[in-house]
């Protein structure tokens, strides 16, 4: 819509910030106990290398603090997620519960290619 194009870059950057302190909530979950704790049947690899993966790498894009290289590692996570966890149990993301995998990884690459934008800590210390 023409009438929200003047919003376009402000959009994105609350998509950015939302999508990352979403993101680090998964991470808070695995590694810090919080927000209902860790799933009981959690392998070791999900708590000790993606957990600290979605804290911190949420946190940077969420922030804009070196959005490209965070979001890019955040994306190729989501894709081994969702080829480790999700596709044996069933082809399509609807069948397999795949979705928020998906989505995060394209949201992630789409900010890795975009960068930071406005309301960034990269934007405020004047990184490409």
């Amino acid at each position: 819509m023409q009438i929200l194009a003047p919003y376009k870059d402000h959009i994105y950057a609350v998509t950015r910030i939302l999508a990352g302190f979403m993101f680090a909530g998964h991470g808070a979950q695995k590694v810090l106990g919080m927000f209902g704790g860790t799933p009981p049947d959690a392998p070791a690899f999900v708590i000790w290398v993606a957990g600290p993966i979605e804290l911190v790498g949420g946190l940077l894009i969420a922030t804009g603090l070196f959005t490209g290289p965070a979001a890019f590692v955040s994306s190729g996570l989501m894709a081994c997620a969702y080829f480790m966890a999700h596709q044996p149990q069933g082809l399509l993301p609807i069948q397999n519960h795949g979705e928020l995998a998906v989505l995060y990884c394209w949201l992630f690459l789409f900010i890795a290619a975009k960068g930071s934008g406005p309301l960034s800590v990269d934007a405020a210390r004047g990184a490409p």
